[in-house]
């Protein structure tokens, strides 16, 4: 009797199984259970290690000139004002070489955690930057572009965007994450070293 009800389980069991429908693969192969689960479970960013205030700062001093030859950003750097950051000081520079543009804004007016808001609507995934949280931000649509977030003070981060400056054989977007991967380090390598 105790191996009928054995088995009656077991079949039960399978059929449940069997009738629950297997999560949808999307188009570059995951299941929607993985993006319904990547969308609500935002990633927590480790401690920094100290605070690098922004405030007053030149981006386009930020990195300095033989720095940014070593970058091949040897176009001069233009300064501007990025609205969509809360009107952050921003400045990009470009390079003749490979053809791919960097900018760098000094955003003071919200925290990193803005790009893993739900609202954001991004691919954002933790890094370090010279010793900082940080996040390699990927939007979706926009394959000519990555952003790398550096975590440096509450309420502040360095937004580093690195993008194809219209290449006649375009750049891959894992290329330009480890371009933007490159200028953070650098820049959070010279904001240290102003002390």
């Amino acid at each position: 009797m105790r191996a009928a009800r054995v088995i009656i389980a077991t079949l039960c069991a399978l059929t449940i199984c069997a009738c629950t429908p297997l999560p949808e693969k999307t188009a570059d192969g995951r299941s929607e259970e993985h993006d319904i689960a990547s969308a609500t479970t935002a990633p927590s960013l480790p401690p920094r290690p100290r605070e690098v205030r922004l405030d007053g700062l030149d981006p386009c001093g930020v990195l300095p000139e033989e720095q940014r030859l070593l970058l091949s950003l040897d176009h001069p750097p233009n300064p501007y004002v990025e609205s969509g950051f809360g009107n952050a000081k921003a400045c990009t520079m470009r390079s003749g070489i490979s053809g791919n543009v960097a900018r760098l804004a000094l955003v003071t007016a919200e925290g990193v955690g803005v790009w893993l808001d739900e609202n954001a609507q991004v691919d954002a995934r933790p890094t370090t930057v010279g010793g900082f949280p940080g996040l390699i931000v990927r939007t979706p649509g926009m394959d000519q572009v990555c952003n790398v977030e550096v975590d440096v003070a509450e309420g502040q981060f360095l937004d580093v965007m690195f993008r194809d400056g219209g290449n006649e054989t375009k750049a891959t977007q894992e290329t330009l994450c480890l371009g933007a991967q490159r200028v953070a380090e650098a820049a959070i390598a010279a904001l240290l070293q102003r002390g």
